[in-house]
Parts: structure tokens; sequence; C-alpha cells
């Protein structure tokens, strides 16, 4: 299901928010094999020049100004895959204001700002939107503990359900994946204990987003696909 032909992209223009992470890496990786060009934000200084890939220096997604920037001149503007986001484990009764605030800006209000400037960007053909949410997004009572993160993730997968029928018409296809565990060295520092064969490997999760975000996808819309592995 999830094939999709070498080099089906032919030279279009995928921005890819959080490139620079391991699954960001990853999708970045597929999509210049399919022979996409990307165009990559980082908060910071941009990393070494890479061919293919164009970076976006000091881009706050959760700017309004930012990301006009990341989508300016982006004319030939195919598809937008949003990575970018963070993670918070803490008990609601320990998360105050600025905490929620902030991981609700970093997830949700990163993802609704790049869905609407690609869709201010994209022509009259239609294109591509490819978002992130998570494994407790789906289902919310595996949240414990990380209640606040856990709204915030269910925010981008029902704002993906909802822009999806919102632009149908326009050929625009909307869809979201929501892994478990990603198998990066990362996590496994942060879970020792875990059976990290369980996990989903970042370029197995790679592949379902470049097919999402492909020519080749034709009719998937609207769908919060679970990439958990074996987990």
């Amino acid at each position: 299901m999830f094939h999709t032909p070498m080099q089906d992209f032919d030279g279009r223009l995928v921005v890819v928010t959080g490139g620079t992470g391991a699954l960001g890496q990853a999708v970045v990786d597929a999509l210049l094999a399919r022979g996409a060009r990307c165009r990559v934000p980082v908060h910071g200084d941009a990393p070494a020049p890479r061919p293919g890939v164009a970076f976006v220096d000091h881009c706050d997604l959760a700017d309004e100004a930012a990301v006009a920037r990341l989508y300016d001149g982006a004319a030939e503007l195919w598809a937008s895959i949003h990575l970018a986001g963070g993670f918070a484990m803490q008990p609601a009764q320990d998360t105050g204001l600025a905490a929620l605030r902030s991981i609700l800006d970093t997830n949700l209000v990163s993802c609704h700002l790049c869905c609407a400037g690609a869709l201010r960007t994209f022509r009259a053909a239609g294109g591509r939107i490819v978002n992130v949410a998570a494994r407790p997004a789906l289902e919310p009572r595996a949240g414990a503990g990380m209640v606040a993160y856990t709204a915030s993730k269910a925010a981008v997968a029902a704002l993906t359900q909802a822009l999806a029928a919102e632009v149908a018409a326009r050929g625009v296809l909307v869809n979201a994946v929501a892994p478990s565990t990603i198998d990066t060295p990362a996590n496994r520092a942060s879970m020792p204990k875990a059976d990290f064969t369980k996990w989903p490997q970042p370029q197995e999760v790679a592949a379902t987003i470049a097919f999402l975000a492909s020519p080749a996808n034709r009719v998937t819309t609207g769908a919060v696909v679970p990439v958990y592995g074996k987990a």
C-alpha cells in the first residue's frame, strides 16, 4: 500500500518542519530519494549545505511572520510536512499556564500556522499536507502523566480531519501519522529498560509519511494513521 516509485516527486518542492531531527532526517532522505526538493526551517543557524535541501534559518514556527517567511517564494510548493513538535511528561496539577501554552505553541500552533501557510501557497492543482499526532491522541487514556501533551496532539489530529474536509474540493489531501515511541537514540536513552524491538524505526515512519505526501496518494485524506510498529 505504501510503495512509491523512486522518482514519483519529480523535482517537486516539499517543506519539512523538524527536518533536522531523527524522524525529520529520515523523511528528508526518503523525499530526496524519490526526487523531491526540500525546504527545511531551523530555529537557529542553518546547518551545513546539503544538495536538494534549502534551509531557512532562525525560523520560530509559532511566529506568524517567521512562518510567512518560510513559505515566501515557494510558488512551486507541492507538499508541506509538519514534524516539528515537543514532548512534555508532567502531571496536570503541576502544569501551569506557561507550560500549557508552551506545549500548545510547539505542537498545535506551529502545525496550524504551517498548514495555513501551505494552503496560501499551493497552486490551483492542489497539494499534500501531512501532520504528526501521537498515539495518545488516538488513545487519550494512555496519556496519563502527560495530559497537556496528549491534548495538544489530539488537537493536531482533530485539526487534520477538519481541515481535510475543508479543503478537499481544492485537491489538497490532508493526513497525519500517529506514532508510538520511535526508535531513536534519545528515546533509547530516556527509556533504557524498554523493548526497543517493538518500536517503529524512523525510516519506517518516514515511508508512510512520504506516501501520504506523494502524488501516488490520490484518494487518502482526513486519515490519522497509526504507526505503532509492534508496540
